[in-house]
């Protein structure tokens, strides 16, 4: 079992940054791909990012290119979603999710609530 825990959400201006933190318990965090999504209102849960777990490989939404960087520190079991130049469009409860294989997201987060403002 992997418990994750998203935090750094919050409210902030359009053009505005925020940085998403995800802390992982349980198992050996670098055996674990990781993911972001997020899930606007009305909306269904879409892709953002993903890292593996070495780090060396990273998978961007085109939504987010150029403007969101993912990364991970495996001492810390910790993955990151840097966001930049945000968009009101932006606004969703983002979600981080733990990949042991190749068949989908074993865990996820609770979610963490971003909301962009114009």
């Amino acid at each position: 079992q992997v418990h994750l825990v998203e935090s750094g959400g919050g409210l902030v201006q359009a053009g505005g940054s925020l940085r998403l933190s995800c802390v992982a318990s349980g198992r050996t965090f670098s055996n674990y791909a990781m993911g972001w999504f997020r899930q606007a209102p009305g909306k269904e849960r879409e892709f953002v990012a993903a890292i593996s777990g070495s780090g060396n490989s990273t998978f961007y939404a085109d939504s987010g290119k150029g403007r969101f960087t993912i990364s991970r520190d495996n001492a810390k079991d910790t993955v990151y979603l840097q966001m930049n130049s945000l968009k009101p469009e932006d606004t969703a409860v983002y979600y981080c999710a733990a990949a042991m294989g190749k068949n989908g997201y074993d865990y996820w987060g609770q979610g963490t609530q971003v909301t962009v403002s114009s």
